[in-house]
């Protein structure tokens, strides 16, 4: 080939590259210790009311305030809601006026889990068990036989609430859904793999002890339920007020033998949460334009609900903000621009037919950007602007962040949506984007270092443009 034939396709071709071969050591380090935080992040947030707590200790330290609807606001002010200790809306008060528009990140801190039914403690062939609820798209056959942990709360009649943490901590016992043995499973190997573990099946063994001296049935849901009045202070009765979810008792870990991932769960969509956290924690200036970081909830079931991203709180905080500077809320949103910080797929090898691989993310190659999910023909998909995609592509090259385009697998494969159509909805320019995963909505998933920050140093940049 020619010099000038490789000059001619170096100049216009795409020169995708692996982020290693971008980075300096100085950049490796700093992802090290924001991975380190990371990591500490998730252990600490199993759950999304976790996670909203660990937010706002995190803003307090870093000067924020809880915001007072009425007060006047200054450049600089840094400022919360906590909404129902679920989601968490945060901003940094820019030195331009908000009619010029806000730049925002939103995020979603729930994930994927079992909740508990209303009614769920019953004892069976001796043994006691929690029925159990599964929340968002889980693959069902990933929740048997791994160690599980009990987090959340019980709202009593009183009106106080009692915290419930089982298995959390070292020396704990844990939880677990039982599976059939391949001895007798014959019938079960012949049913389709989302069928083979029915959800009615994904029942809590709490244990087998009968409480001593009694006679008749349920010895030992009784002994369960003494242990649980005696710690918690609970009858069966408040479970029908509780918020009890069962998620995986992994600690997040290294993957690999050169450490480069990430293993944990929750990664969807904490990995982008906490990116969008961090990085407006960080801002050591006021922005130009106000910067916004939204942690939603219930984003894994639709958004739906007063703390989900089509809630009328984000609407509530942002008028707030808006009044304290008479500017109508509507001309903000028409000036905005909202990153939807949501992850994406990373393509597999092992299951390479899912993917088309031009349009995949890839391990090790940045945040990636997709400019509309959905599914079959973009259906539920806000589909970004082309405009709306340069724009981006500008802000992230100018801050030299390493990041790729990215689809959801092969059309008619499936797909997925964000909580962008929600923002786009709202007449507030937006494009989804995020960190790519492996084994997505597993109780285990996995994510690259480098992707986490990257995705950490492209919010940073979206927050600091003009």
């Amino acid at each position: 080939m020619s010099d000038q034939h490789k000059e001619r396709k170096e100049a216009l071709f795409t020169q995708k590259k692996n982020g290693y071969d971008r980075m300096e050591p100085a950049q490796r380090e700093a992802m090290e210790r924001y991975c380190a935080d990371y990591k500490a992040f998730l252990d600490a947030g199993k759950t999304e009311r976790e996670c909203a707590a660990f937010a706002v200790a995190l803003a307090e330290r870093a000067g924020y305030k809880p915001l007072v609807r009425g007060a006047a606001l200054k450049t600089g002010d840094k400022v919360y809601r906590c909404n129902r200790d679920k989601s968490v809306l945060l901003a940094h008060i820019g030195s331009r006026p908000l009619s010029e528009g806000v730049q925002i990140t939103a995020a979603h801190i729930d994930s994927p889990r079992l909740d508990l039914k209303p009614t769920p403690l019953y004892e069976d062939g001796e043994m006691a068990y929690f029925k159990t609820h599964y929340y968002g798209g889980i693959r069902k056959y990933q929740w048997v036989t791994i160690p599980l942990e009990l987090h959340g709360v019980v709202a009593m009649k009183d009106g106080s609430t009692v915290t419930v943490t089982i298995g959390a901590d070292e020396g704990e016992p844990k939880l677990v859904i039982t599976d059939l043995l391949p001895h007798l499973g014959a019938e079960q190997n012949k049913k389709p793999l989302g069928e083979a573990i029915p959800g009615e099946t994904l029942n809590l063994l709490l244990g087998s002890r009968p409480v001593s001296g009694g006679e008749g049935g349920d010895r030992v849901k009784l002994q369960v339920m003494e242990l649980l009045n005696e710690k918690y202070g609970i009858t069966e009765d408040d479970f029908n007020s509780a918020e009890l979810e069962a998620v995986p008792t992994f600690r997040a870990t290294d993957i690999g033998l050169d450490r480069s991932l990430i293993g944990a769960y929750g990664h969807d969509d904490r990995v982008c949460a906490y990116a969008a956290l961090k990085a407006l924690l960080d801002l050591k200036n006021a922005p130009g334009k106000t910067a916004v970081c939204v942690l939603a909830d219930k984003e894994e079931v639709g958004s739906d609900g007063v703390t989900g991203m089509k809630s009328a709180a984000f609407d509530t905080f942002m008028e707030d903000l808006c009044d304290a500077q008479g500017v109508p809320c509507r001309a903000c949103y028409e000036n905005a621009f909202c990153l939807s910080a949501d992850v994406t797929a990373a393509f597999d090898p092992n299951f390479s037919e899912a993917y088309e691989k031009r349009n995949s993310a890839q391990v090790n190659y940045g945040i990636g950007l997709c400019k509309y999910t959905g599914a079959r023909g973009k259906s539920g998909a806000s589909d970004a602007s082309a405009e709306t995609v340069a724009y981006v592509r500008g802000v992230l090259d100018r801050a030299d962040v390493v990041w790729q385009i990215a689809e959801l697998g092969k059309v008619d494969y499936g797909g997925g949506g964000t909580v962008a159509m929600y923002m786009a909805n709202r007449n507030i320019a937006t494009l989804d984007a995020g960190v790519p995963v492996l084994s997505m909505h597993a109780p285990f998933e996995t994510v690259s270092k480098l992707d986490c920050y990257m995705t950490y140093r492209g919010i940073q940049a979206i927050y600091q443009a003009e």
